[in-house]
This record gives C-alpha cells, sequence and structure tokens, in this order.
C-alpha cells in the first residue's frame, strides 16, 4: 500500500492527495470548460442559483458526471485486482463516451494532463503499464480511478472528492458567466452536496452496460457551444 493511503499511526486513511490532485491548483485545465454549461447561460436555461442548483444536481444524478463517477469506479476496481484487460475496457469506453466533439476534448485534454503530472509527482507502476497495454488517450475520471487505487486511498471518498470538484468548476464557471455573487456560488456549492455523497455511494454498484444519461439539455449545450458566437470556455 502507498503512503498516500495510511495516515500518521494507521488510524485512517489519509485523503490529502485527493485535496491535491482535485484542487483548481492542479494542472490539468479544469478552468477552461464549462461542460456546456456556457450556452446554458446564454439560452437562459440558468439565469440564477436556483436555475444552477438544479442543473448541477440534474448532472450529477443523471448526466456526465455520474457516468464518469462509474467510470472512476470501474478503473479503480480493475487497478486494485490488477485485470489489465478490464482496464482497457474501461478506457475505452471512457474515451467514446462523449455526446460531442468539445465533450470528449474536455475528458481527454484533462486525463492526459491528470496522467502526466501524477506520473512524474505521484509515481506508480501502473502508469508505466498504461503506454504497453493502451495506446490511446485516457479520459480525467479514469485517470483519478487509477491514481487512487495505485495509491492505495478509498474509493467512496475518491468519488465524493471527484464529484465535487466537478461541481465546483461548474458553479465557479457560472459565477462568473450569469453572473453570480459569491455567496451564491457558495449557496450552489452547498446544495451539491447532497447529490455528491448519494451519487458517491451509487456509483460502484452500476454495471459497466448500464452506464448511461438522461440529461439531454446538456448534452444539446455542448454540441451548440461549438458555434456559439462569444464563448470564455473551451466547452
Amino acid at each position: 500500500m502507498s503512503e498516500a493511503a495510511t495516515a500518521p499511526g494507521g488510524a485512517s486513511p489519509d485523503l490529502l492527495a485527493l485535496f491535491v490532485w482535485l484542487s483548481p491548483a492542479y494542472p490539468v485545465g479544469a478552468f477552461a470548460y464549462s461542460h456546456g454549461l456556457e450556452w446554458a447561460v446564454e439560452t437562459q436555461d440558468i439565469r440564477d442559483v436556483a436555475s444552477l442548483i438544479g442543473w448541477v444536481d440534474d448532472l450529477l444524478r443523471h448526466g456526465g458526471p455520474f457516468a464518469d463517477a462509474v467510470l472512476l469506479a470501474h478503473a479503480f476496481h480493475a487497478v486494485e485486482a490488477g485485470d489489465e484487460p478490464r482496464l482497457v475496457e474501461v478506457l475505452e469506453l471512457a474515451a467514446a463516451f462523449a455526446p460531442s466533439r468539445e465533450r470528449q476534448m474536455e475528458t481527454l485534454n484533462q486525463g492526459d494532463a491528470f496522467v502526466t503530472a501524477t506520473r512524474a509527482a505521484w509515481p506508480a507502476p501502473i502508469f508505466e503499464r498504461l503506454a504497453a497495454i493502451w495506446d490511446g488517450r485516457v479520459a480525467y475520471p479514469v485517470a483519478v480511478g487509477i491514481a487512487a487505487a495505485a495509491h492505495g486511498l478509498p474509493l467512496v471518498p475518491t468519488l465524493a472528492a471527484y464529484l465535487n470538484a466537478v461541481a465546483a468548476n461548474l458553479i465557479s464557471a457560472a459565477v462568473r458567466l450569469v453572473p453570480l455573487g459569491q455567496t451564491d456560488g457558495n449557496k450552489a456549492l452547498a446544495a451539491a452536496t447532497a447529490a455528491v455523497r448519494e451519487v458517491a455511494r451509487l456509483a460502484d454498484a452500476v454495471p459497466l452496460e448500464r452506464i448511461g444519461g438522461a440529461t439531454l439539455r446538456s448534452d444539446i449545450a455542448s454540441m451548440r457551444h461549438e458555434t456559439q458566437y462569444t464563448r470564455l470556455f473551451r466547452s
């Protein structure tokens, strides 16, 4: 087990690595992506704190972030079990499971950046094996799942930290775009915690063959964003 997994004295898991990896300061470029939220603001789907809370909650429970959590969990278990064929299956599905070009760019660019940064600063044998078993790009949730398993971190807290980071990035984008004040942003972050906790517990039980989503308006937003006249974000 990695040093990252055990707190001083061995009393409980040390989650500090998650705080580092999923911090806005970690060099994955998350700040550049809005997951289609920029188009939703332009069309007034998101216009105030209440509509933002509803949008983020739907995404966490039924949209791309939920699918990401399922993919993260399966990648985690594959690495934990040393099951490379299963890991390749997850890598393939994650790279293909995007409803638009921008959404795919968002997950693959961040995933590649996460692998590069983590391999250098938080090395683990699986990162060196990746090149031998997979010649494609790595989606962001899969990269986080690989790293967490490699360093002996617990799955549910990893899922919660990942989903919280996704929600925080969306809310940060909305604070700038709507615009909203910092107080409204904090209210939205607090409201998202219920879905984060619930999805972090549920995602591990979803088989790969049942992965899916039902946030069609968000998927359309990711497609429409490609031709949006004025843009601050890459997705």
